[in-house]
């Protein structure tokens, strides 16, 4: 469910069990660009003033040529790494020519996995997924084979390194086919594969169960009191005009069958459920949909978490780890479960003070609404979005008006510039997939190095992916000639064009989505890590995050707000103070409750993958009221069936989304909130934080960067701050 806050907040995700390729940020699936292999071209002549050879839609068939020259070339040279003799092994001929071909291949991968979203031709989405299905296939063999992980092995025993980066590179390596089990024996290695496919069809199984699920709840108009008419006209259009997200705000694909006597047919599709709570005034309407919500596949996917949980502890044992969450965590920032759930906990307490007077001022403003009706957690809601309404003067809808695209832009574009040192030169004329894309390279300002290249595809057409992401198309790293393969990225988003009358206006979600997006642009572009495998945005998935949440402060604060504002009539005229004021207080209002809400979540899934033979239905029962203030569960919900997070992509790791906003509130209140475009303070992070990339431990980066180890502190000071 997305209000105009969360729905600037973005995830990270994959589109299936068991993708290899694409790493990027955003609410996104595997973005593509159907690209033949012209996307190595990127390396051109660094002072040519002409146009370069960026990337190319190409034809299906050249996609499925061009992955099965990536796969036949990949077998080579894994082929000539496993059969360098053992006692000659050096890191010349087993450690450089992995590392160059991931180098040299991620982009064309990427170049493979990419009509899906961009793509207007069914022909080449479709010859897209059937090549990503090729070479994941491949690359997953690739993780199993012994015979290079026996001469890795050879080759870290003789501890030859280049470098403490290497050495990473190369743990990293060998990790990826001890997790395959590689270091086991027959037995438990075959144990180990079938365990994975195990864990892979439960967590399909789980997700599909949910996206097939086709409940819904019939209601009279006056039962859906406070919804704006538009919405419930809204929710007949579906049945007659399926259409996408990327359009109509609460639209969602999908038809529905006719409904009789004026009733209207509420699916549990989260724009519907969220438009329920949200806005409807008849507590008995809220209650019922909350509830069904909270049922969804109750009885199928309990017994499918639990048996995903049981074999997620089963597959961790055989690995050599105590329980799932301290295999899943072992590899982030976080470490130890234990730490993980020490960080939630600290949270939840010490935001309980100012979360039980929020609740308060919910309970009594319900009272007053409703009478004597016992307060619920589907009254959340309904009550904060009043609440706000009341306190501050914000007309989102009216805020737009302040937000043309081109403005916004050349804001983003001045802080980011100012702030880290940098230079944007578009280039014109670039060979492109679409005529809205545009394209830009990245110097730095002192020196005029050109740092790398990103792309702009910023409105919607039809076939495109609908949310905000960015995506790494190739990766910085240096060759073992000392070449330097520079990075390359696309932000893509989902903007309305120009009427003509009115130019694309942003909402202010947008806003922030855009500003958070384009630190992961700049994060990429200003890496300096020397393996592909390390760069950019392929970095611990505890970290990633943090970079791109420090930027979104900006958008909160007089000084950045006026720089990316004005008003579409008259760019002169900025957003007022006391808006900007309003934005940043509205920013934390019942930021403790939504908080306590979350870490409700997170304990659950950290605590069920952490421990044997826990009663799921429970452990809900139990940590429901005791994080939420003594609110009940409501009767017969339960996150086990219906939380997909738990079952694909976030499983023990739920955590992660608090642990970056928590250290990002760190950075940015101690070294930016004073001086928000003090460019030393801006190198500092630059080349400190921003460079690293995945080749120095995150808690150490971040201890260069501040001074000091980070800590929750200034996050719990910030919220009670501003809430008071």
């Amino acid at each position: 469910m997305e209000s105009e806050r969360n729905g600037a907040k973005k995830l990270s995700s994959k589109s299936k069990v068991g993708s290899y390729i694409v790493p990027l940020t955003g609410a996104a699936a595997l973005l593509t660009l159907a690209a033949s292999f012209a996307i190595t071209a990127i390396n051109h002549r660094r002072n040519s003033k002409r146009k370069g050879n960026y990337i190319f839609l190409s034809l299906f068939h050249e996609i499925l040529k061009l992955a099965d020259r990536i796969i036949a070339k990949s077998k080579e040279v894994h082929d000539a790494v496993a059969s360098v003799p053992l006692d000659k092994v050096t890191y010349k001929n087993v450690i450089s020519p992995l590392a160059e071909l991931e180098a040299q291949q991620f982009p064309l991968m990427q170049s493979c996995v990419v009509p899906k979203f961009v793509s207007t031709s069914d022909k080449v989405r479709k010859a897209s997924i059937e090549a990503e299905k090729k070479i994941d296939a491949h690359v997953s063999s690739c993780s199993k084979r012994e015979d290079v992980y026996r001469v890795l092995k050879v080759f870290s025993a003789k501890g030859e390194w280049m470098g403490p980066e290497a050495r990473h590179y190369v743990q990293c390596l060998i990790r990826d086919f001890e997790q395959n089990g590689l270091d086991l024996t027959s037995t438990k290695r075959e144990e180990v594969q079938r365990l994975r496919a195990q864990i892979d069809e439960l967590s399909f199984q789980y997700v599909q169960n949910l996206n097939y699920d086709a409940t819904y709840l019939l209601f009279s108009e006056n039962e859906l009191a406070g919804l704006p008419t538009e919405f419930l006209k809204m929710v007949l259009v579906i049945s007659l005009y399926p259409c996408s997200v990327m359009h109509l705000t609460w639209v969602i694909k999908g038809t529905l069958e006719e409904v009789e006597n004026g009733m209207f047919k509420v699916t549990l599709k989260s724009n519907h459920v969220a438009a329920v709570l949200e806005l409807c005034m008849i507590g008995k309407t809220r209650r019922l949909v909350a509830m069904t919500y909270g049922k969804r596949c109750a009885k199928v996917n309990l017994s499918v978490l639990e048996e995903l949980v049981q074999a997620r502890h089963k597959f961790a044992r055989l690995l050599g780890y105590s329980n799932y969450a301290d295999y899943a965590v072992s590899f982030r920032m976080a470490k130890t479960s234990s730490k993980v759930l020490q960080f939630l906990e600290g949270i939840s307490s010490s935001l309980s003070d100012l979360a039980q007077k929020e609740l308060a001022v919910l309970k009594e403003l319900k009272k007053q609404e409703e009478g004597e009706i016992p307060f619920g957690v589907e009254d959340l809601l309904y009550y904060v979005k009043k609440v706000e309404q009341q306190e501050f003067d914000l007309d989102f809808g009216a805020l737009k008006q302040y937000f043309p695209v081109n403005l916004v832009l050349s804001g983003i574009f001045k802080i980011f510039q100012d702030l880290f040192g940098l230079r944007f030169e578009e280039i014109a004329n670039a060979d492109v997939w679409h005529s809205d894309v545009k394209v830009f390279s990245a110097f730095d300002l002192s020196s005029g190095e050109l740092l790398g290249y990103f792309y702009l595809d910023m409105y919607t057409r039809e076939g495109k992916y609908g949310q905000t992401c960015m995506v790494a198309l190739q990766n910085g790293s240096v060759a073992f000639n000392g070449a330097r393969q520079i990075p390359v990225a696309l932000l893509i988003s989902q903007l309305q064009k120009d009427t003509g009358r009115v130019p694309s206006l942003l909402r202010f979600s947008e806003v922030v989505s855009f500003f958070h997006e384009f630190g992961h642009v700049v994060q990429h572009m200003c890496n300096h890590a020397s393996f592909s495998r390390l760069s950019g945005v392929r970095v611990d998935p505890d970290f990633v995050e943090i970079p791109a949440h420090v930027q979104e402060n900006w958008c909160y604060e007089s000084l950045s707000l006026k720089l990316i504002s004005g008003f579409y009539q008259d760019i002169t005229k900025p957003i007022k103070e006391e808006i900007c004021k309003s934005l940043k207080r509205w920013r934390y209002s019942f930021s403790a409750l939504k908080l306590k809400q979350e870490v409700l979540y997170c304990l659950f899934d950290q605590i069920i993958h952490s421990a044997d033979d826990v009663d799921i239905v429970e452990l809900f029962k139990h940590l429901h009221p005791k994080v939420m203030l003594g609110l009940p569960v409501l009767e017969g919900t339960n996150p086990a069936s219906c939380f997909p997070r738990c079952a694909i992509g976030y499983e023990a790791a739920c955590y992660s989304r608090i642990w970056s906003e928590v250290f990002a509130a760190d950075i940015f209140t101690s070294m930016f909130r004073d001086d928000l475009l003090n460019q030393n303070v801006g190198m500092q992070f630059r080349t400190k934080v921003l460079a690293s990339g995945g080749a120095k431990d995150p808690v150490e980066i971040l201890s260069d960067f501040l001074g000091r180890e980070p800590s929750i502190r200034t996050f719990i000071d910030n919220v009670i701050g501003c809430s008071l």
